[in-house]
């Protein structure tokens, strides 16, 4: 009997989230959509169709975690697949030596600490599946060598932060595939109308690592399938 795969990606209600789910349900996985606001989620999982479900989540609070993988567990029985996609730009992120506390710690709370505490959330279903794999979704920005250049540094600190939750997680997790993936200047709410890169091609490369790419690549970090410093 073939088992299903199941996904799970967070911020998924719309831009690159909301397009990896589709293209994961296309290619037959059963997705768990989620987000913070259960009207855009459910109008998300409306569009992707059957293979969807909605799972509310907010990433920055600890008990809607929790609250979310218990509902999860009630649901189903193992996960392949997760990506933590959730992520922010706040507004007036632009100059480090003038940056608030709170605008600090909110980006934090969602970029970093999101994906650490909802992975460490669901990892007990992430180990009953046969091979499974956690993607984290960085930036260039996050990028020690070369990466700063003054641009959003609360956003680029967080990735930083990011990038070092993934290889610890990799550590943790050793029959695990875990990863990071930069998708480029993406046109979406964050990154702008003027961005080089569609959503379609974006979420490509991150469905190729969650469905294709071997299981045994894993604390890597990658651009267009390819390997990146950090």
């Amino acid at each position: 009997m073939k088992t299903e795969k199941i996904a799970l990606v967070t911020g998924a209600n719309k831009g690159i989230g909301f397009e990896v789910a589709r293209q994961l349900a296309a290619r037959d996985y059963r997705v768990f959509v989620t987000a913070r606001k259960e009207a855009a989620g459910k109008a998300a999982v409306k569009k992707i169709g059957r293979k969807a479900e909605f799972l509310k989540l907010d990433v920055t609070d600890r008990a809607s975690i929790n609250a979310a993988a218990q509902d999860f567990g009630r649901q189903a029985a193992h996960l392949d697949v997760l990506i933590n996609n959730a992520g922010i730009i706040v507004e007036g992120d632009d100059a480090v030596l003038s940056m608030a506390a709170a605008q600090f710690e909110e980006t934090m709370r969602t970029n970093a600490l999101g994906p650490l505490f909802v992975t460490q959330a669901f990892v007990p279903w992430l180990k009953k599946a046969r091979q499974s794999r956690v993607i984290n979704i960085s930036s260039g920005g996050g990028q020690l060598d070369g990466g700063a250049d003054g641009w959003a540094p609360a956003y680029c600190i967080s990735k930083t932060a990011l990038n070092s939750v993934t290889v610890q997680l990799a550590a943790a997790l050793p029959k695990m595939s875990v990863n990071c993936v930069c998708p480029g200047w993406v046109k979406t709410d964050m990154g702008g109308a003027n961005a080089r890169e569609n959503v379609e091609d974006a979420a490509v490369d991150l469905v190729w690592l969650a469905d294709e790419a071997s299981p045994k690549l894993t604390g890597k970090f990658f651009r267009h399938r390819e390997e990146i410093s950090w």
